[in-house]
Protein backbone atom coordinates (compact mmCIF):
# COMPACT_ATOMS: atom_id res chain seq x y z
CA UNK A 1 0.00 0.00 0.00
CA UNK A 2 2.76 2.42 1.02
CA UNK A 3 4.51 1.05 -2.15
CA UNK A 4 1.48 2.54 -4.58
CA UNK A 5 0.55 5.70 -2.62
CA UNK A 6 4.38 6.37 -3.30
CA UNK A 7 3.98 5.42 -7.18
CA UNK A 8 1.12 7.60 -6.84
CA UNK A 9 2.90 10.68 -5.25
CA UNK A 10 5.84 10.20 -7.96
CA UNK A 11 3.93 10.26 -11.17
CA UNK A 12 1.01 12.83 -10.21
CA UNK A 13 2.77 15.84 -7.82
CA UNK A 14 6.27 15.49 -8.79
CA UNK A 15 7.16 18.56 -9.07
CA UNK A 16 6.65 22.40 -7.43
CA UNK A 17 4.34 23.69 -10.31
CA UNK A 18 1.79 20.84 -9.95
CA UNK A 19 1.75 21.68 -5.49
CA UNK A 20 1.04 25.25 -6.26
CA UNK A 21 -1.24 25.04 -9.25
CA UNK A 22 -3.17 22.61 -6.39
CA UNK A 23 -3.17 25.09 -3.82
CA UNK A 24 -4.17 27.82 -6.16
CA UNK A 25 -7.43 25.39 -7.54
CA UNK A 26 -7.97 24.99 -3.61
CA UNK A 27 -7.91 28.59 -2.70
CA UNK A 28 -10.39 30.20 -5.96
CA UNK A 29 -12.67 27.22 -4.95
CA UNK A 30 -12.84 28.34 -1.55
CA UNK A 31 -13.14 32.10 -2.52
CA UNK A 32 -15.95 31.52 -4.70
CA UNK A 33 -17.75 29.29 -2.02
CA UNK A 34 -17.61 31.73 0.56
CA UNK A 35 -17.23 34.54 -0.91
CA UNK A 36 -18.79 34.47 -4.68
CA UNK A 37 -21.80 36.76 -3.61
CA UNK A 38 -19.69 39.61 -2.92
CA UNK A 39 -17.34 39.45 -5.48
CA UNK A 40 -20.15 38.69 -8.19
CA UNK A 41 -19.83 42.29 -9.96
CA UNK A 42 -16.49 41.50 -10.36
CA UNK A 43 -16.71 38.15 -12.35
CA UNK A 44 -19.68 39.87 -14.12
CA UNK A 45 -16.89 42.59 -15.28
CA UNK A 46 -14.47 39.63 -15.98
CA UNK A 47 -17.69 37.81 -18.31
CA UNK A 48 -18.19 41.39 -19.75
CA UNK A 49 -14.28 42.15 -20.71
CA UNK A 50 -13.77 38.75 -22.17
CA UNK A 51 -16.92 39.08 -24.59
CA UNK A 52 -15.41 42.93 -25.66
CA UNK A 53 -11.45 41.65 -25.62
CA UNK A 54 -12.07 40.30 -29.48
CA UNK A 55 -13.76 43.61 -30.33
CA UNK A 56 -10.72 45.97 -28.90
CA UNK A 57 -8.22 43.46 -30.25
CA UNK A 58 -9.66 44.55 -33.95
CA UNK A 59 -9.43 48.24 -32.76
CA UNK A 60 -5.89 48.03 -32.55
CA UNK A 61 -5.23 45.79 -35.47
CA UNK A 62 -5.96 48.91 -37.42
CA UNK A 63 -3.86 51.27 -35.66
CA UNK A 64 -5.87 52.87 -32.71
CA UNK A 65 -4.04 52.83 -29.42
CA UNK A 66 -5.04 50.33 -26.90
CA UNK A 67 -6.54 52.89 -24.26
CA UNK A 68 -8.45 54.71 -27.56
CA UNK A 69 -9.58 50.95 -28.50
CA UNK A 70 -10.61 50.56 -24.92
CA UNK A 71 -12.24 53.72 -24.39
CA UNK A 72 -14.60 53.57 -28.03
CA UNK A 73 -15.33 49.98 -27.13
CA UNK A 74 -16.55 50.52 -23.86
CA UNK A 75 -18.64 53.90 -24.94
CA UNK A 76 -20.31 51.74 -27.36
CA UNK A 77 -21.51 49.11 -25.08
CA UNK A 78 -22.98 51.17 -22.40
CA UNK A 79 -24.85 52.89 -25.09
CA UNK A 80 -26.18 49.43 -26.58
CA UNK A 81 -26.97 48.49 -22.71
CA UNK A 82 -28.77 51.96 -22.12
CA UNK A 83 -30.56 51.86 -25.20
CA UNK A 84 -31.66 47.63 -24.23
CA UNK A 85 -32.38 48.79 -20.71
CA UNK A 86 -34.68 52.45 -21.81
CA UNK A 87 -36.39 50.63 -24.69
CA UNK A 88 -36.92 46.91 -23.73
CA UNK A 89 -37.06 46.94 -20.38
CA UNK A 90 -40.03 48.97 -20.18
CA UNK A 91 -41.92 46.50 -22.32
CA UNK A 92 -40.80 43.32 -21.08
CA UNK A 93 -41.74 44.56 -17.94
CA UNK A 94 -45.77 45.14 -18.19
CA UNK A 95 -45.52 41.98 -20.20
CA UNK A 96 -44.32 40.52 -17.00
CA UNK A 97 -46.48 41.33 -15.28
CA UNK A 98 -49.74 41.21 -17.31
CA UNK A 99 -48.14 37.50 -17.63
CA UNK A 100 -48.39 37.29 -13.94
CA UNK A 101 -52.10 38.26 -13.68
CA UNK A 102 -53.12 35.85 -16.38
CA UNK A 103 -51.11 32.53 -14.97
CA UNK A 104 -54.79 31.62 -13.11
CA UNK A 105 -56.38 32.02 -16.27
CA UNK A 106 -54.02 29.88 -18.14
CA UNK A 107 -53.80 26.82 -16.04
CA UNK A 108 -57.98 27.24 -15.91
CA UNK A 109 -58.24 27.11 -19.38
CA UNK A 110 -55.62 24.17 -19.67
CA UNK A 111 -57.96 22.00 -16.70
CA UNK A 112 -60.79 22.70 -18.49
CA UNK A 113 -59.58 21.15 -21.78
CA UNK A 114 -58.18 18.38 -20.12
CA UNK A 115 -61.47 17.50 -18.01
CA UNK A 116 -63.25 17.90 -21.70
CA UNK A 117 -60.99 16.07 -23.63
CA UNK A 118 -61.41 13.36 -21.08
CA UNK A 119 -65.65 13.60 -21.21
CA UNK A 120 -64.95 12.59 -24.91
CA UNK A 121 -62.43 10.05 -24.63
CA UNK A 122 -64.26 8.49 -21.15
CA UNK A 123 -63.49 4.74 -22.85
CA UNK A 124 -59.41 5.49 -22.90
CA UNK A 125 -58.77 7.64 -20.10
CA UNK A 126 -59.98 7.05 -16.47
CA UNK A 127 -62.02 10.07 -14.50
CA UNK A 128 -59.32 9.30 -11.44
CA UNK A 129 -56.20 10.06 -13.23
CA UNK A 130 -58.15 13.09 -14.79
CA UNK A 131 -59.16 14.14 -11.34
CA UNK A 132 -55.38 13.62 -10.44
CA UNK A 133 -53.96 15.94 -13.39
CA UNK A 134 -56.56 18.51 -12.61
CA UNK A 135 -55.35 18.86 -8.94
CA UNK A 136 -51.95 19.00 -9.53
CA UNK A 137 -51.94 21.89 -12.12
CA UNK A 138 -54.08 23.37 -9.38
CA UNK A 139 -51.75 23.01 -6.77
CA UNK A 140 -48.70 23.90 -9.39
CA UNK A 141 -50.37 27.11 -9.87
CA UNK A 142 -51.20 27.79 -6.40
CA UNK A 143 -47.66 27.09 -5.58
CA UNK A 144 -46.13 29.69 -8.73
CA UNK A 145 -48.74 31.88 -7.29
CA UNK A 146 -47.50 32.03 -3.44
CA UNK A 147 -43.67 32.41 -5.15
CA UNK A 148 -44.78 35.22 -7.24
CA UNK A 149 -45.77 36.85 -4.06
CA UNK A 150 -43.02 35.98 -1.82
CA UNK A 151 -40.67 37.36 -5.02
CA UNK A 152 -42.43 40.54 -5.14
CA UNK A 153 -42.45 41.24 -1.21
CA UNK A 154 -38.21 40.73 -1.31
CA UNK A 155 -37.50 42.51 -4.70
CA UNK A 156 -36.88 45.68 -2.99
CA UNK A 157 -33.13 44.54 -1.54
CA UNK A 158 -32.74 43.34 -5.44
CA UNK A 159 -33.84 46.01 -6.45
CA UNK A 160 -31.05 47.65 -4.33
CA UNK A 161 -28.05 45.35 -5.70
CA UNK A 162 -29.28 46.14 -9.05
CA UNK A 163 -28.61 49.77 -8.92
CA UNK A 164 -25.30 49.19 -7.39
CA UNK A 165 -24.38 46.69 -9.88
CA UNK A 166 -25.13 49.18 -12.54
CA UNK A 167 -22.32 51.46 -11.13
CA UNK A 168 -19.83 48.63 -10.05
CA UNK A 169 -19.73 46.40 -13.21
CA UNK A 170 -19.33 48.81 -15.98
CA UNK A 171 -16.41 50.52 -13.48
CA UNK A 172 -14.71 47.02 -12.51
CA UNK A 173 -14.75 46.05 -16.49
CA UNK A 174 -13.47 49.21 -17.65
CA UNK A 175 -10.61 48.78 -15.50
CA UNK A 176 -9.72 45.35 -16.34
CA UNK A 177 -9.84 46.24 -20.25
CA UNK A 178 -7.77 49.18 -19.46
CA UNK A 179 -5.20 47.78 -17.40
CA UNK A 180 -5.22 43.79 -18.42
CA UNK A 181 -2.18 43.74 -18.74
CA UNK A 182 -0.75 45.23 -15.75
CA UNK A 183 -2.83 42.62 -13.70
CA UNK A 184 -1.87 39.62 -15.21
CA UNK A 185 1.85 40.43 -14.92
CA UNK A 186 0.88 40.80 -11.05
CA UNK A 187 -1.08 37.85 -10.89
CA UNK A 188 1.94 35.69 -12.50
CA UNK A 189 4.93 37.63 -10.54
CA UNK A 190 3.81 35.34 -7.87
CA UNK A 191 4.34 32.49 -9.42
CA UNK A 192 7.44 29.90 -10.20
CA UNK A 193 9.20 30.64 -13.34
CA UNK A 194 8.92 27.46 -14.51
CA UNK A 195 5.35 26.90 -15.30
CA UNK A 196 4.71 25.48 -18.42
CA UNK A 197 1.82 23.45 -17.14
CA UNK A 198 0.10 26.34 -16.21
CA UNK A 199 1.11 28.18 -19.32
CA UNK A 200 -0.64 25.61 -21.69
CA UNK A 201 -3.77 25.41 -19.28
CA UNK A 202 -4.04 29.24 -19.57
CA UNK A 203 -3.98 29.75 -23.26
CA UNK A 204 -6.39 26.65 -23.44
CA UNK A 205 -8.80 28.05 -21.41
CA UNK A 206 -8.13 31.66 -22.02
CA UNK A 207 -9.02 31.00 -25.97
CA UNK A 208 -12.08 29.03 -24.92
CA UNK A 209 -13.59 30.58 -22.53
CA UNK A 210 -13.24 33.70 -24.61
CA UNK A 211 -14.95 31.74 -27.51
CA UNK A 212 -17.56 30.36 -25.47
CA UNK A 213 -18.72 33.71 -23.96
CA UNK A 214 -18.76 35.56 -27.32
CA UNK A 215 -20.57 32.43 -28.94
CA UNK A 216 -23.24 32.20 -26.00
CA UNK A 217 -23.89 35.96 -26.33
CA UNK A 218 -24.00 35.79 -30.32
CA UNK A 219 -26.25 32.72 -30.14
CA UNK A 220 -28.58 34.11 -27.59
CA UNK A 221 -29.17 37.20 -29.55
CA UNK A 222 -29.56 35.95 -32.66
CA UNK A 223 -32.03 33.18 -31.38
CA UNK A 224 -33.95 35.81 -29.24
CA UNK A 225 -34.57 37.92 -31.96
CA UNK A 226 -35.45 35.58 -34.49
CA UNK A 227 -37.92 33.94 -31.94
CA UNK A 228 -39.47 37.39 -31.40
CA UNK A 229 -39.66 38.16 -35.08
CA UNK A 230 -41.51 34.61 -34.85
CA UNK A 231 -44.08 35.45 -32.29
CA UNK A 232 -44.75 38.92 -33.18
CA UNK A 233 -45.42 37.59 -36.90
CA UNK A 234 -48.20 35.02 -35.15
CA UNK A 235 -49.48 38.08 -32.94
CA UNK A 236 -48.40 36.30 -29.84
CA UNK A 237 -48.79 37.74 -26.62
CA UNK A 238 -46.38 38.38 -24.62
CA UNK A 239 -43.67 37.75 -27.36
CA UNK A 240 -41.19 40.38 -25.83
CA UNK A 241 -40.78 38.50 -22.68
CA UNK A 242 -41.49 34.91 -23.73
CA UNK A 243 -38.31 35.81 -26.35
CA UNK A 244 -36.15 37.14 -23.50
CA UNK A 245 -37.13 33.73 -22.20
CA UNK A 246 -35.93 31.90 -24.96
CA UNK A 247 -33.15 33.90 -25.80
CA UNK A 248 -31.74 33.40 -22.00
CA UNK A 249 -32.34 29.46 -21.99
CA UNK A 250 -29.14 28.82 -24.38
CA UNK A 251 -27.16 29.70 -21.51
CA UNK A 252 -28.60 26.10 -20.31
CA UNK A 253 -27.76 23.64 -22.67
CA UNK A 254 -30.47 21.32 -22.99
CA UNK A 255 -32.25 21.94 -20.16
CA UNK A 256 -33.32 25.28 -20.59
CA UNK A 257 -34.57 24.37 -24.29
CA UNK A 258 -37.29 22.04 -22.43
CA UNK A 259 -37.87 24.24 -19.65
CA UNK A 260 -38.62 26.83 -21.96
CA UNK A 261 -40.89 25.40 -24.13
CA UNK A 262 -43.71 24.84 -20.88
CA UNK A 263 -44.63 29.10 -21.21
CA UNK A 264 -44.48 29.07 -24.91
CA UNK A 265 -47.03 26.52 -25.12
CA UNK A 266 -49.15 27.62 -22.38
CA UNK A 267 -49.72 30.81 -23.48
CA UNK A 268 -49.97 29.66 -27.43
CA UNK A 269 -53.10 27.54 -25.84
CA UNK A 270 -54.12 30.06 -23.85
CA UNK A 271 -54.40 32.55 -26.73
CA UNK A 272 -55.11 29.87 -29.65
CA UNK A 273 -56.89 27.02 -27.76
CA UNK A 274 -56.03 23.58 -29.77
CA UNK A 275 -56.50 25.67 -33.40
CA UNK A 276 -54.50 25.45 -36.02
CA UNK A 277 -52.65 28.74 -34.87
CA UNK A 278 -51.75 26.88 -31.86
CA UNK A 279 -49.50 24.17 -34.00
CA UNK A 280 -48.49 26.88 -36.48
CA UNK A 281 -46.50 28.79 -33.37
CA UNK A 282 -45.81 25.83 -32.01
CA UNK A 283 -43.93 24.01 -35.38
CA UNK A 284 -42.63 27.83 -35.97
CA UNK A 285 -40.65 27.55 -32.16
CA UNK A 286 -39.29 23.86 -32.99
CA UNK A 287 -37.63 25.14 -36.20
CA UNK A 288 -36.04 27.93 -34.11
CA UNK A 289 -34.98 25.14 -31.79
CA UNK A 290 -34.03 23.04 -34.46
CA UNK A 291 -32.05 25.77 -36.51
CA UNK A 292 -30.31 26.46 -33.33
CA UNK A 293 -29.03 23.14 -32.64
CA UNK A 294 -28.18 21.75 -35.85
CA UNK A 295 -26.92 25.13 -37.70
CA UNK A 296 -25.52 28.39 -35.62
CA UNK A 297 -24.56 26.38 -32.23
CA UNK A 298 -22.01 24.21 -34.87
CA UNK A 299 -21.08 27.54 -37.18
CA UNK A 300 -20.22 29.61 -33.24
CA UNK A 301 -18.94 26.39 -31.57
CA UNK A 302 -16.95 24.85 -34.22
CA UNK A 303 -13.54 25.34 -32.30
CA UNK A 304 -14.64 24.43 -29.31
CA UNK A 305 -13.56 21.13 -27.66
CA UNK A 306 -15.67 18.90 -28.20
CA UNK A 307 -17.24 17.30 -25.01
CA UNK A 308 -19.80 14.78 -24.67
CA UNK A 309 -23.56 16.08 -24.43
CA UNK A 310 -23.51 13.44 -20.77
CA UNK A 311 -20.60 15.04 -19.74
CA UNK A 312 -22.16 18.70 -20.41
CA UNK A 313 -25.47 17.63 -18.78
CA UNK A 314 -23.50 16.41 -16.05
CA UNK A 315 -21.35 19.49 -15.77
CA UNK A 316 -24.53 21.45 -15.86
CA UNK A 317 -25.85 19.71 -12.96
CA UNK A 318 -23.11 19.51 -10.99
CA UNK A 319 -21.76 23.01 -11.51
CA UNK A 320 -25.01 24.82 -10.95
CA UNK A 321 -26.01 22.75 -7.79
CA UNK A 322 -22.34 24.59 -6.38
CA UNK A 323 -23.00 28.23 -7.61
CA UNK A 324 -26.36 28.26 -9.22
CA UNK A 325 -26.79 30.53 -12.28
CA UNK A 326 -22.78 31.37 -12.54
CA UNK A 327 -22.07 27.18 -12.29
CA UNK A 328 -24.64 26.84 -15.04
CA UNK A 329 -22.95 29.57 -16.87
CA UNK A 330 -19.89 28.76 -16.72
CA UNK A 331 -20.94 24.93 -16.98
CA UNK A 332 -19.19 24.02 -20.04
CA UNK A 333 -15.67 26.16 -19.37
CA UNK A 334 -15.04 24.43 -15.87
CA UNK A 335 -15.64 20.86 -17.79
CA UNK A 336 -13.24 22.10 -20.50
CA UNK A 337 -10.90 23.18 -17.42
CA UNK A 338 -11.14 20.05 -16.21
CA UNK A 339 -10.13 17.77 -19.31
CA UNK A 340 -7.63 20.45 -20.23
CA UNK A 341 -5.68 19.64 -16.59
CA UNK A 342 -6.16 16.41 -17.19
CA UNK A 343 -4.35 16.40 -20.78
CA UNK A 344 -1.88 18.70 -19.36
CA UNK A 345 -0.91 16.93 -16.01
CA UNK A 346 2.83 16.58 -15.74
CA UNK A 347 3.30 12.69 -14.96
CA UNK A 348 6.48 10.42 -14.79
CA UNK A 349 6.84 7.86 -17.04
CA UNK A 350 5.02 4.83 -16.29
CA UNK A 351 7.90 2.07 -17.50
CA UNK A 352 10.32 4.11 -15.38
CA UNK A 353 7.92 3.46 -12.32
CA UNK A 354 7.66 -0.47 -13.45
CA UNK A 355 11.35 -0.84 -13.60
CA UNK A 356 11.75 0.72 -9.70
CA UNK A 357 8.90 -1.40 -8.87
CA UNK A 358 10.95 -4.62 -9.71
CA UNK A 359 14.10 -3.50 -8.38
CA UNK A 360 12.88 -3.07 -5.23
Amino acid sequence: MIRILDNLMTRYLNNEEVVIFILLLISTLLVMAFWGGILAPVFIAVVFAFLLQGIISRCKKLGLSHNLSVTLVFIAFITVCGTFIGVMVPIIWKQAVRFVNDLPRMFGDLQAFIQALAQEHSSYVSQGAVDEVVNLLASEAATVGQWLLSYSLTSIPSLFSLMLYLVLVPLVMFFVLKDQAKIISYMTSWLPKERQMMRDISHEMNDQIANYIRGKVIEMIVVGVVTFAVFWFFDLRYSALLALLVGLSVLIPYIGAAGVTVPVVLVAFYQFGASNEFWYVFIAYLVVQALDGNVLVPLLFSEAVNLHPLAIIIAVLFFGGIWGFWGVFFAIPLATLVKAIINAWPRVNDQRLISDDKKA
